[in-house]
């Protein structure tokens, strides 16, 4: 590699390299940043985090509720998720159909029952 030194006052200020090594040197960069995103990603899914699989991320992003679409990639019934959650099953439809917002204690107890955090099932305004 072909590299030209520019100083300044004595010390090395530039480093000029062909602009082929430039781009190579840049390519190199992303690649190492994507193994450092894969790894820290690989080391969160062996600790147990969950992957949202995209059936989930769709459905909320197309306008689901995410309790429903949650619930529904769960496995679960309504009823299943309103006992689990000790909630009465009128009203998580109330949740599920936007009708009416869940305070923040119901919230945590369906995310509880579906294995989640609350962030994951709030609805945005």
């Amino acid at each position: 590699m072909t590299v030209q030194i520019i100083e300044k006052d004595g010390e090395p200020e530039w480093a000029v390299v062909p602009y082929g090594t430039y781009q190579r040197l840049i390519e190199d960069a992303e690649m190492l940043q994507d193994i450092r995103a894969y790894d820290e990603a690989k080391k969160l899914v062996n600790a147990g985090e969950e992957l949202v699989p995209s059936d989930v991320t769709y459905g909320i992003l197309d306008g689901g509720n995410p309790i429903k679409v949650w619930r529904e990639h769960r496995g679960m019934t309504r009823q299943q998720l309103a006992e689990t959650a000790d909630i009465p099953e009128e009203r998580l439809a109330e949740f599920e159909g936007a009708r009416q917002r869940a305070d923040d204690k119901t919230l945590a107890s369906i995310a509880e029952a579906l294995g989640l955090s609350r962030e994951d099932i709030k609805t945005v305004d």
